[in-house]
């Protein structure tokens, strides 16, 4: 039995229409159904709940950055309404249909960066984010396995509009990275910001030109709210990722609603 959420997410991502420059990307708006949205402000976690991601990834300079996995010895430590809806979520998000439907979607890149390499194998995460005053993320392509980036934002209003992911251009044509370090912000042109408003997510391909970051986030006692979804690609799979992408005629992942 499907939830509306479920369902909504599944038809607003299935149909969303790629842009192709400078990487394959959407934004689309109203993902979650208008009640779902306001539950899943009402389940925000409490941000002492929150751990600094420097404490649970091998990241360092990033102390406005906390995050709590969507996995259940995480959630476990949320109050049990909290922890009930957050655990129904990932339940239905991570690891579940959604997977599928995403690795469908954007088929005809993976097949692309994954030719001659046989059987890939992939698996996803869901992880919950808050930013404060303060945070920035220099451009970078994402690290070598990740495969699909895909950002909810959730804003209770308009007011952070401001704040949403940033697509850069190298002022070098020719500069490309296979993922990893963040770069200088003066080595590149800001193309796009994407709006941080309720209820919308950007999502895109990761390549070797997939330059993407966060302008400082410059408004006192903010708290920037973001679920995080990502595909990887198990390590002994790994490929260098194409700067362009040709759609292909026959994806092969399938997948049921």
């Amino acid at each position: 039995m499907f939830s509306d959420a479920e369902l909504q997410l599944a038809y607003k991502v299935g149909n969303a229409q790629f842009n192709m420059f400078p990487y394959p990307h959407f934004y689309i708006r109203d993902v979650f159904p208008a009640d779902f949205y306001r539950q899943l402000q009402h389940n925000l976690p409490d941000p002492a709940a929150m751990r600094p991601i420097e404490e649970v990834r091998a990241v360092k300079g990033y102390k406005e950055r906390f995050v709590l996995g969507l996995d259940e010895k995480n959630l476990a430590t949320l109050p049990a309404g909290k922890q009930a809806f957050w655990s129904d979520l990932a339940g239905w998000l991570v690891g579940a249909n959604f997977q599928s439907l995403v690795l469908r979607k954007f088929q005809p890149f993976i097949d692309q960066r994954f030719a001659g390499k046989g059987d890939a194998q992939f698996y996803d995460e869901g992880l919950l984010v808050q930013d404060i005053t303060n945070y920035k993320l220099g451009p970078h392509t994402d690290a070598p396995r990740k495969v699909v980036t895909m950002l909810f934002y959730l804003p209770p209003d308009d007011s952070q509009s401001h704040m949403g992911t940033s697509m850069y251009l190298p002022r070098d044509p020719a500069f490309t990275c296979p993922g990893g370090p963040h770069h200088d912000r003066d080595k590149f042109a800001l193309l796009h910001t994407n709006p941080f408003v309720p209820n919308s997510l950007f999502a895109f391909f990761k390549t070797d030109n997939s330059f993407h970051g966060v302008e400082p986030v410059a408004d006192p006692d903010c708290r920037r709210w973001l679920l995080l979804y990502d595909i990887y690609v198990r390590q002994n799979a790994a490929a260098t990722p194409a700067a362009a992408a040709t759609p292909a005629l026959q994806p092969k992942v399938k997948f049921s609603f």
